[in-house]
């Protein structure tokens, strides 16, 4: 066993990594910061025909201006369905439903509902972490079985130094993410 034996199980735990901070940065996108954002609709199901369907697939949503999110549903039927499915999805919105679109006045934050947001996206930075974490456990542990198996100990070392300083740079990439997240959301 050589180096070449090391680095698919590298570029594995890599990839994990990359895509624990982008399901981080998705997360981070449904979290309102103050301003209107198309994005904190995301998770928002509608019944469609007895099919639960993302909103977006369903309607048009757009921000007029810093303070109103507009959903122009593609069918007029869909008006009141849309406007129960953004109540039942609790993210603190009162749908205004005019027969045309459905518009939604986006209240500004209180300083009590800012820090609640801090705390929810510290968590999903400490989600993010973790995956880091387990990403580079296996690696680890991957490494120490091909040591058993023949691969030399320096290799082993070297590699597991590696997956060391992969971790943390993906560890500096999430805290500047969460960082920024934190400095919009306390921004008024």
């Amino acid at each position: 066993m050589d180096a070449n034996d090391i680095k698919p199980i590298k570029e594995d735990a890599q990839g994990k990594m990359k895509k624990a901070l982008e399901h981080l940065e998705q997360e981070l996108l449904t979290v309102r910061a103050g301003k209107a954002n198309p994005h904190v609709l995301d998770n928002v199901m509608v019944d469609y025909y007895g099919a639960p369907t993302p909103l977006a697939q369903v309607s048009s949503v757009t921000v007029p201006d810093a303070r109103t999110i507009l959903i122009q549903p593609w069918e007029k039927t869909m008006l009141h369905p849309i406007e129960k499915a953004i109540l039942v999805a609790n993210i603190g919105f009162t749908p205004q439903n005019n027969g045309e679109h459905i518009r939604i006045n986006v209240p500004p934050l209180t300083e009590e509902r800012r820090k609640d947001l801090v705390k929810q996206t510290k968590v999903e930075g400490e989600n993010a972490r973790m995956s880091l974490r387990n990403a580079r456990r296996d690696a680890v542990e991957h490494f120490k079985k091909m040591q058993k198996e023949g691969l030399s100990e320096d290799l082993a070392k070297d590699a597991e130094t590696e997956m060391q300083k992969i971790t943390d740079t993906f560890g500096k990439q999430i805290d500047e993410v969460i960082a920024k997240k934190e400095q919009e959301i306390m921004t008024v």
